[in-house]
């Protein structure tokens, strides 16, 4: 009888242990001492195909006719292809709703180039650095009001600026002490921009990169790029962008950075950043900079 109950509690335990895991999708230890793994990526693997949430923001991740490209999708592609994931599938949505996107398994990583924040690091997982970039202005051509930086905007409250929804450049404009009366927002780029040409706002804003890419696809003379732009004196910028995953999935985000670690170091990254239009070294990311170090203010 004692043998009976013996056996019966070595079973439940096993299967408990079997069950839970370690509560972050790790890998677990079932009772013959074997490893197997129950996390995100094997289900990815399994399948062969990930789902990617982007923005439709060149150059960071964008569709052009039907093909999804971007910076950002290039160097997901290459870790995920080192993955054993060669089937990238992207899901586009608006910048503001790409977290709660992927909280919610809408997709599985968001991969835009989004900036890691403090504040986006309580509610989604970062990987590691993959740029870096600063801001550019946009205004109605020859400048009109005069807006070389965030602080001119300030100073002139009949000034209206708007943004993409969920952009962290509205942060950046509050700490230059541009006024909320001020601000509007967005769902892209392209609507920033027939805002201007509309009469609804004076300037918009956004990643240099983004908003001088834009232009050239806006192929319009009613608008412009302000050259002498003057990068805010604020936390977050420059900005790093990264891939983000949701909390849970923990396994997936370590995988996904051992393989960016080593396409960095090979100078892959670099080579996919430059043929999106970026600089290899200046939209680098420095070696210091992590995820962490940026969430915990070192580097914001």
């Amino acid at each position: 009888m004692r043998n009976i109950v013996k056996g019966f509690l070595l079973i439940l335990v096993s299967v408990v242990l079997v069950a839970c895991g370690n509560g972050n999708g790790d890998d677990v230890t079932d009772e013959n001492g074997d490893t197997t793994s129950n996390g995100r990526l094997a289900e990815l693997q399994e399948a062969g195909t990930v789902t990617v949430g982007f923005a439709n923001e060149a150059p960071y991740a964008y569709e052009e006719d039907g093909e999804l490209k971007g910076a950002a999708v290039d160097i997901a592609t290459a870790v995920f292809a080192e993955l054993g994931v060669d089937n990238v599938e992207g899901e586009l949505a608006d910048f503001g709703q790409l977290v709660t996107g992927v909280q919610s398994g809408q997709f599985d990583v968001v991969t835009a180039g989004m900036a890691i924040t403090p504040e986006r690091g309580e509610n989604v997982l970062f990987g590691e650095p993959e740029m870096m970039y600063g801001e550019g202005l946009v205004v109605e051509a020859g400048n009109p009001h005069d807006l070389y930086s965030y602080e001119d905007i300030a100073a002139n409250p009949d000034v209206t600026v708007v943004v993409m929804e969920g952009a962290t450049e509205i942060e950046f404009m509050r700490d230059s002490g541009v006024s909320d009366d001020q601000i509007t927002t967005a769902a892209d780029i392209p609507a920033t921009f027939s805002a201007i040409q509309a009469g609804r706002a004076d300037v918009t804003t956004g990643t240099e990169m983004t908003v001088r890419m834009a232009l050239e696809s806006a192929d319009t003379d009613d608008i412009e790029i302000v050259e002498d732009f003057e990068q805010p004196d604020v936390e977050g910028n420059p900005s790093y962008g990264a891939a983000a995953f949701a909390l849970e999935n923990e396994d997936l985000r370590d995988a996904y950075n051992e393989v960016l670690a080593e396409l960095k170091e090979d100078g892959t990254v670099a080579e996919l950043l430059e043929a999106n239009g970026f600089h290899p070294e200046t939209n680098f990311p420095p070696e210091e900079v992590t995820a962490e170090s940026v969430i915990s203010g070192e580097h914001y």
